[in-house]
């Protein structure tokens, strides 16, 4: 960017004052920084702007080393892109850790499976993205210098009443109010953005992922191709048909057991977010714990522990042998008038003295 390029992306004309210099760049700041503008095109504005005071600046126009003191521009001043909506490692920015630059990110969100989650996986994004235009930085339309011929040089033209009388005067759509002439980006067609592309990268996520969590990956880092800018991904957990996880990072798994492999204390095989375990039951236990085999607790290689609740199912309907082998066990535990367990012999105990009272 030469000088007078300079002056005129900052709307004056070629060796105006210092004064001027600092009052225009602080109004074009105001009116063009990222945090102030909502715009896809106010980051690359923002940086000409930042480029032309830098050659003010260096031209020896200016008394002062550096921008005015209250400066909070993006120091960067390589284009950023202008956004629509390999391998990069998501890792080094989860949970919010961002980056320097001052590029608008690209939002995706992935959804994954509780084991996808627990392991961590390889996801492969698919989508579009506009960039900046090089030609122009962004800003549509290319300084020519010189007054602008529509308004002389003044950044204003007569507005026109209902009747065609002069009514006051609006900012010049030439020059966009700087006065200096410009012509339209050919390159981008004075959209500033190039045409949308596609891009198919590979991500890494990292284990022990949470439902709600941001993950920032560096879009120069990404592989087979480079982004132009960051991408923040957005982590959604699908529903799954066996576990519930809690906030601790606590698995919890309900597994339906046949009632009479229940009361044998048969092994049974549970599933976890590794495969199937076997577990050996014991009589008359509802719940059990399988210690580390729940979810990865966050940012550490430890798990949280996973707990098996059992639901014993017994047929609604039995067989004549099943029948019988159910009377001769119930003949078993009370044999002879006896009863084999404490609280049975108890509550009979209490149950008849409840009955000779009522008898009374």
């Amino acid at each position: 960017m030469g000088t007078d390029d300079a002056f005129a992306e900052l709307g004056l004309a070629s060796g105006a004052s210092e004064r001027e210099v600092k009052a225009a760049w602080r109004r074009l700041a105001s009116q063009w920084h990222p945090d102030r503008n909502g715009s896809a095109d106010a980051v690359a504005r923002m940086q000409r702007i930042n480029q032309a005071f830098e050659e003010i600046r260096r031209a020896g126009f200016l008394a002062a080393p550096e921008a005015p003191a209250d400066a909070d521009a993006p120091v960067s001043t390589d284009p950023g892109p202008a956004f629509d909506d390999h391998e990069g490692d998501a890792a080094a920015f989860r949970d919010g850790a961002g980056t320097a630059r001052q590029r608008r990110p690209i939002h995706r969100k992935v959804k994954l499976t509780l084991e996808e989650a627990a392991a961590g996986c390889i996801k492969v994004l698919r989508g579009k993205v506009t960039e900046t235009c090089r030609t122009c930085a962004g800003a549509g339309h290319q300084v020519l210098g010189g007054h602008c011929v529509r308004c002389g040089g003044s950044g204003a033209v007569p507005k026109r009443s209902f009747f065609g009388w002069p009514s006051g005067l609006v900012e010049c759509e030439a020059c966009l109010g700087g006065g200096i002439a410009r012509q339209p980006c050919a390159a981008c067609r004075s959209t500033g953005k190039t045409a949308p592309r596609s891009y198919q990268v590979k991500v890494r996520i990292p284990h022990g992922v949470r439902d709600g969590d941001l993950l920032h990956v560096d879009g120069r880092r990404l592989r087979p191709e480079r982004l132009p800018a960051d991408l923040e991904i957005r982590v959604e957990l699908l529903d799954h048909a066996f576990f519930k996880l809690d906030d601790d990072g606590t698995l919890r798994c309900e597994v339906p057991v046949d009632g009479f492999a229940w009361i044998a204390g048969k092994p049974l095989q549970v599933p976890t977010l590794t495969g199937l375990q076997s577990l050996q039951l014991s009589r008359g236990r509802l719940s059990y714990c399988l210690k580390g085999q729940g979810f990865p607790l966050e940012r550490r290689g430890a798990r949280g522990d996973q707990w098996v609740t059992l639901v014993p199912v017994f047929p609604e309907q039995l067989s004549t042998d099943q029948q019988i082998l159910l009377d001769q066990l119930c003949a078993t535990t009370a044999g002879a008038g006896g009863v084999a367990d404490d609280r049975l012999q108890a509550w009979q105990r209490g149950l008849r003295a409840w009955e000779r009272g009522m008898r009374g």
